[in-house]
Order: structure tokens, then sequence, then C-alpha cells
């Protein structure tokens, strides 16, 4: 007995699995690996961003240099992480690397712990408490608090993240405004 011949749509099936299998495969793993093209209106905005960068982080690093000298001597931080300070152990590799500054993100302790670190982080109203970074505004989290609370301080501390420490992206605001935010939730923080 023959095998019966299989129908149309069979054929079709088979002719076209090649291609399905190519489609999969692009989706599941080109996708993943490179993301998806831009639409022609979001390709315009990021260029447009582009065009303006330079000038963007000459502010940026301008703004994260006054932050982290205004925290750097503030009574409610213990210790800022920022290699454009000059007792940063990593300042002249910064200098030498990095001459127009170290960028725009950096940590810094919150006097008083995981409680103090939260205290700060609800008491801020201009800097946004968002996980984000790079961005326009000026953005902080409390990973003790908020991305890593399920963590116990020994788990925190063996990650590298102290109970006390917060990151901030300094952002283009005015940095007197910034400043002004941040030196009064760090008393609210000590309260």
């Amino acid at each position: 007995m023959t095998e019966p011949t299989p129908g149309y749509n069979e054929l079709r099936f088979w002719e076209n699995f090649g291609e399905f299998a190519f489609c999969t495969k692009l989706r599941a793993e080109q996708l993943r690996d490179v993301g998806a093209s831009l639409s022609p209106f979001n390709a315009f905005l990021l260029l447009q961003g582009l065009e303006t960068l330079p000038q963007r982080m000459d502010e940026h690093v301008a703004n994260a240099q006054r932050v982290a000298e205004f925290l750097d001597g503030h009574d409610g931080v213990g210790w800022v992480a920022y290699a454009g300070l000059p007792d940063s152990p990593y300042h002249d590799l910064a200098q030498r690397y990095l001459p127009q500054g170290p960028g725009a993100i950096f940590t810094f302790g919150v006097a008083g712990g995981r409680e103090a670190g939260a205290r700060f982080i609800e008491s801020l109203q201009l800097v946004s408490h968002l996980a984000n970074v790079g961005d326009a505004r000026t953005l902080v989290i409390h990973p003790a608090s908020t991305t890593h609370q399920q963590l116990s301080d020994e788990d925190l501390e063996a990650g590298g993240i102290t109970p006390d420490m917060v990151r901030l992206s300094v952002g283009l605001e005015d940095v007197e405004d910034v400043l002004y935010d941040l030196d009064r939730a760090l008393g609210r923080a000590r309260a």
C-alpha cells in the first residue's frame, strides 16, 4: 500500500515551515540580543537627543560634582563614593581617563542606616524616586528599602550594598534646587 499523497494545505504548511522557523528564530534570538527596530519617530527623537548630548553631559557632570561636594560635607551623610572627590581612591584615575568629569551617577550613605535611608527617600520632593539612571531629572533610589528590601543586612553587605547606601543620578535641574531638596530630606531622615 502506498502512502497517501499529502493534501494541498499540508504541503503549504511544510513549504512555509522553513520561513516560519526562520522568523521564530529572529524573534526569539535577535530581538532578545539586539532589540526591536525603532519606529521612525522614535529614531528621530533619539537623533535629536544625541545632537545635544555633549552639552547635556557637561551640565550633568558639573551638577554631580557640586552635589557630591555638598553631600561630602553634610552631617547627615556618612560617606560619598564619587571619583570626582579628592579623597576618592579613584580620583587620580578619573582625572587621567575622564578629564571632563567622572559622570553623574554615584552613591552615598545616609547616616542612620536603613531606616534613615528610607525616611530620606520619602522626604524628597524635587528628586524623583526611580530605579532609572541617566535621566534629565535627578533620580534617587535606596536599594535596602526598595529593590533589595527582601535581603538581610548581611546579604546586602555580601552584595556590596550597605544598608545606608543611596544611589543618585544627578539631572539637569537647577543645582541649588537639588541641593535644597537633598538638605531638607537629610534633615528629616535624622529626625
